[in-house]
């Protein structure tokens, strides 16, 4: 029994339920906006208009054998909106109260969330239809339990996708879905580990985002190109950036003023800083990454090694700050203490 207890109190089953309960409104709004984005990606195949055409001209007039396919593009970019907003409203509700907002922090922090939820079931639909597409594909002629395997390895397995831009953009899309899970469901386990571990935990997870617009620029086949489009998901990064900055300038709870935190706060803000002036230099110059059409694109300046190197870094990083936070916490939870027992 005791085993049993010490389960129960590790998560919080109750805010859990509450909170999936409550996501369902969201979640049936995504999931109208995903069919409805399923419904335009098809009819622009149809009437010949899909960007998509441009890179896999195979796909033309093919909008019914390759369903899956554009399923698994439309539950990408209903992700990437839902991520836009649950990290949005993750900044608003940790830094310090904006006049303008007229929604009280209780709100913002349920619309978080349940919009967070939503996000990781979107991501996983996305890669799901991309499974389900590759299973259908059967490129390699395989058996069904050899297919399925061969489809589950290349989709679901970290690094193991073979060819082409894949190599880099499935490998950091699956980062992004697979730190996503732990680091949204950390606020569950808050009472466990301590509000101060998990708002570094929680904090982290604006790098999921980064690395799932990353993803989209590198891989997104509507995106491949050169054009409005691209530079409209460019530019929907400013106010992301301008909420960061607004949260690191500003934030909820008062920081930690330790020599090491502050540097690390005055680094971060001028990484953000600098990341709206290259937002805004690539939206206008027009040059941010693109492809054009009918000219051959460069290499991958990214490896693998670089990218799992990163992630060696970031989670170094998280883990140390994460020591620190506990360690800190322990700190003011014994200073009380010892005060009682001088006094």
């Amino acid at each position: 029994m005791s085993d049993v207890r010490q389960v129960r109190g590790w998560f919080d089953g109750a805010a859990f339920r509450r909170d999936l309960r409550a996501a369902w409104l969201d979640a049936s709004i995504a999931l109208v906006v995903t069919l409805a984005v399923f419904a335009w990606l098809t009819w622009r195949v149809h009437a010949g208009t899909s960007a998509t055409l441009g890179v896999m001209p195979y796909l033309a007039g093919g909008a019914g054998t390759y369903w899956m396919y554009w399923m698994c593009q439309a539950f990408g970019w209903s992700g990437l909106l839902w991520a836009w907003i649950t990290v949005l409203l993750g900044l608003l509700r940790s830094s310090r109260p904006q006049p303008w907002l007229r929604l009280s922090p209780s709100t913002v922090e349920k619309l978080h969330r349940t919009t967070s939820l939503t996000t990781v079931v979107l991501m996983f639909g996305h890669a799901f239809w991309f499974f389900a597409e590759e299973v259908r594909g059967n490129a390699e002629g395989l058996d069904p339990a050899g297919n399925l395997w061969y489809a589950f390895v290349r989709v679901f397995v970290p690094g193991a996708y073979p060819s082409g831009t894949g190599v880099i953009a499935i490998l950091i899309g699956l980062l992004a879905l697979y730190l996503a899970i732990p680091l949204g469901l950390a606020y569950y386990v808050r009472r466990r580990i301590g509000a101060k571990t998990w708002r570094v935990l929680h904090a982290s997870i604006i790098v999921v985002y980064v690395l799932s617009v990353w993803h989209t620029l590198l891989y997104g086949t509507n995106v491949w190109y050169d054009g409005w489009f691209r530079t409209t998901v460019w530019l929907l990064q400013l106010p992301v950036a301008a909420l960061l900055l607004v949260r690191l300038l500003a934030p909820a709870h008062r920081p930690v003023h330790r020599p090491l935190d502050t540097v690390g706060r005055w680094v971060a803000r001028s990484a953000v800083a600098l990341s709206v002036v290259v937002v805004l230099a690539v939206a206008g110059t027009g040059r941010d990454g693109g492809r054009t059409p009918g000219v051959d694109g460069a290499e991958l300046n990214v490896t693998p090694v670089m990218v799992w190197t990163g992630l060696v870094v970031f989670v170094t990083v998280v883990g140390i700050t994460v020591v620190r936070a506990h360690r800190a916490a322990a700190r003011q939870r014994t200073a009380p203490r010892a005060s009682a027992d001088a006094g």
